[in-house]
């Protein structure tokens, strides 16, 4: 996988290092408004302000609270898997890294400095990561298929493999070897683990990334086949048609 895809925008409120221990009573959308909402002061109760990088509104001075909001533009094949595996809102209660990056997030937001939203932008990247790992670690979360088994040393060697070179001609007994294990011992430990078996796997890979592919200007159906592993237009596209029930210029045309 290329790293998990982000979400929608995401809010986290924090007071004090802690959980927050009452409803919330701001609504921050994906346009960076602020929102009143809640049992609060009726005259408050419905004000907007624009979130800015270091306040929101009057609750700039002297505010106990942080609200730290981060909106991750996101589509296309390869992003649905982990976005169908999330629910519409997930609640990730703080471990010790994710409150130390909030720490150093906190620390960020305090002054504005040169490539502050350079800095806050990787952090915010490495919030998203350690909060999926935080959710999908909770017992009854099913997360997207072949997730667990990148943490395997050995097939998630293999997945990191066919997803840096989906066009290379695999085959089973290629992979075995990338794996350093004997051919049918990887196969059963490879479709235990990731939930079908390795060449099905491949092939999904490929119809997802050549699906995104296809929705890209200028890009023809032979093109996006070579990148994905198939030898000429047609065979990438009866391929396409088999796995996805429509040809590669019908789905070009839905996308559109």
């Amino acid at each position: 996988m290329r790293g998990p895809p982000p979400p929608s925008p995401v809010c986290h409120r924090r007071r004090r290092g802690r959980v927050p221990d009452r409803p919330d009573n701001a609504l921050v959308d994906g346009d960076d408004r602020c929102t009143l909402i809640g049992d609060g002061d009726p005259e408050e109760t419905g004000r907007n302000w624009r979130v800015t990088g270091r306040t929101v509104g009057a609750a700039a001075g002297g505010a106990t609270d942080l609200l730290i909001t981060a909106g991750y533009r996101v589509g296309g094949d390869l992003c649905r898997p982990m976005l169908d595996a999330l629910p519409p809102v997930a609640v990730v209660r703080p471990d010790p890294g994710l409150s130390a990056l909030l720490d150093l997030i906190a620390a960020e937001v305090e002054h504005d400095e040169p490539g502050q939203q350079v800095v806050l932008d990787r952090f915010l990247d490495l919030l998203l990561v350690r909060a999926l790992r935080t959710w999908f670690a909770h017992p009854g979360t099913t997360p997207p298929p072949g997730y667990r088994a990148l943490a395997d040393p050995d097939i998630g060697h293999v997945l990191r493999r066919l997803h840096e070179e989906p066009a290379r001609p695999w085959t089973v007994a290629s992979l075995a070897n990338e794996a350093g294990m004997f051919r049918t011992a990887f196969a059963r430990r490879f479709s235990a683990l990731v939930g079908r078996p390795p060449l099905a796997y491949l092939t999904d890979w490929r119809m997802a990334l050549a699906a995104d592919r296809l929705r890209e200007p200028g890009m023809t159906v032979a093109e996006v086949g070579r990148e994905v592993g198939y030898a000429d237009g047609f065979a990438f596209s009866e391929a396409f048609k088999r796995v996805r029930g429509l040809t590669p210029s019908a789905h070009r045309d839905t996308a559109g």
